[in-house]
């Protein structure tokens, strides 16, 4: 469990390239476990363009960074949608961080930081084992039929509170 404090910053433009590079990690390391290949994740995963287009491309999506000891180890975005059924875009978190329940930590900063929501979707590869147990197992979330052939989806419905 992780016994390190965690705190959640909004991403800025400023961040990019120290969050490309946790983001390259993360995503290379779960393609050589999984894929057996040293390189691999979502278009613009390593040079920042997936924080373009998905973080500043929207103007109904969140992004954090997560910080432990002064340094990114890891970030998450969200769509925050009005009608209340959120996406969670993305969590990330450095190999060298993962195993330490912090990614539990940042989908309770989520939970808390979006009381309003509704439900909660997002797909993640097939491959990716440990983030389907991470998905069902740490964060409620239930896999849902269809999509596309190589990702699974996931839902969770939420009771909204009041803020």
């Amino acid at each position: 469990m992780c016994h390190m404090d965690l705190s959640f910053e909004n991403i800025t433009e400023a961040d990019i390239p120290e969050l490309t590079r946790v983001m390259t990690r993360a995503f290379d390391d779960d393609s050589r476990k999984h894929l057996g290949v040293e390189r691999g994740g979502p278009e613009g995963y390593d040079n920042g363009d997936f924080f373009r287009k998905w973080l500043f491309g929207y103007s109904v999506t969140d992004g954090y960074k997560v910080i432990a000891d002064g340094a990114a180890i890891g970030g998450i975005i969200v769509w925050n949608l009005p009608n209340g059924d959120n996406i969670l875009g993305t969590i990330f978190i450095d190999p060298d961080f993962q195993d330490r329940g912090i990614g539990s930590k940042a989908w309770k900063f989520i939970e808390g930081r979006y009381p309003q929501a509704k439900s909660w979707r997002l797909t993640t590869p097939k491959f990716a084992k440990k983030n389907h147990h991470f998905y069902e197992t740490k964060c409620g979330f239930t896999r849902v039929p269809g999509g596309p052939a190589e990702e699974h989806q996931y839902r969770k419905m939420m009771t909204p509170r009041k803020q």
